[in-house]
C-alpha cells in the first residue's frame, strides 16, 4: 500500500465558504451586546448596597452553580473516566443552585462568611499561575503581585466583622459585574465590526 493511499486527504476549505462560516457565526454579535447590557443593569442593582443587591449577588452565585452543573453533567455524557464523577459533581452543583435561588440573602450570608478564604485560594491560584507562566510570559510578575495583594486584602477580609465583609462582598461582586458588562459589550462590537469586513 503506499503511503498516498494510506494517509487519509482532506479537502482544504475555500476562501468563500470559511468566509460565509465566519460571517453566519457573527451574525449573533448582538447576544453579547444583551448579555454585556444585563451583567451592566445587575452590577447597578449591586451597587446600590440595599436588599435587592443581596438578593442580586446570591441569585448570581445561583447562576454559577448552575453552569457548573450543566458543564460537569455534560462531560459526565461523553466517554471519558470517571464519568460518574462528573455526574455526581454535576448533580451537587445543581443542588446548590437550586438553594441558591430559594434562599438568595442566606447564600450571599454565606459567602460573605467565608469571603477570607475565597479569596486566600484566588491569592495562591495567582501566584502559583504567575510562576507558571513565567517562562512564556513576560508580565508573570503582574500576577504575581496580584496574588500578593489578594492574599494580603484576604487576611483582612477575614479580620473583619460579617458586615465589613457583607460590603467587601458587594464592591467586587458590583466591580465583578460592571467589568463584565463592558468587557462583553466591546466583544460584541467587535464583532459586529468584523462581521462588516467580511
Amino acid at each position: 500500500m503506499s503511503d498516498h493511499t494510506a494517509t487519509p486527504q482532506f479537502a482544504v476549505p475555500g476562501i468563500r465558504s470559511v468566509r460565509e462560516s465566519a460571517r453566519s457565526l457573527t451574525a449573533y454579535w448582538w447576544v453579547l451586546l444583551v448579555a454585556g447590557i444585563a451583567w451592566v443593569a445587575a452590577a447597578l442593582v449591586i451597587l446600590q448596597f440595599d436588599d435587592a443587591s443581596v438578593s442580586t449577588v446570591g441569585v448570581l452565585v445561583g447562576l454559577m452553580f448552575l453552569a457548573v452543573g450543566i458543564e460537569n453533567l455534560a462531560l459526565a455524557s461523553l466517554d471519558v473516566p470517571m464519568r460518574w464523577a462528573w455526574a455526581v459533581f454535576g448533580a451537587l452543583f445543581l443542588v446548590s443552585a437550586v438553594v441558591s435561588f430559594a434562599n438568595p440573602a442566606d447564600t450571599f450570608a454565606g459567602v460573605a462568611d467565608v469571603l477570607g478564604f475565597l479569596f486566600l485560594i484566588v491569592g495562591v491560584w495567582w501566584m502559583v499561575r504567575a510562576f507558571l507562566v513565567r517562562a512564556i510570559n513576560p508580565l508573570w510578575w503582574l500576577g504575581l503581585i496580584s496574588g500578593i495583594v489578594m492574599t494580603a486584602l484576604a487576611f483582612w477580609t477575614e479580620g473583619q466583622f460579617f458586615i465589613s465583609k457583607a460590603y467587601v462582598l458587594l464592591v467586587f461582586a458590583g466591580i465583578w459585574a460592571l467589568m463584565q458588562g463592558i468587557t462583553a459589550i466591546v466583544r460584541a462590537f467587535e464583532i459586529r465590526a468584523v462581521r462588516a469586513e467580511l
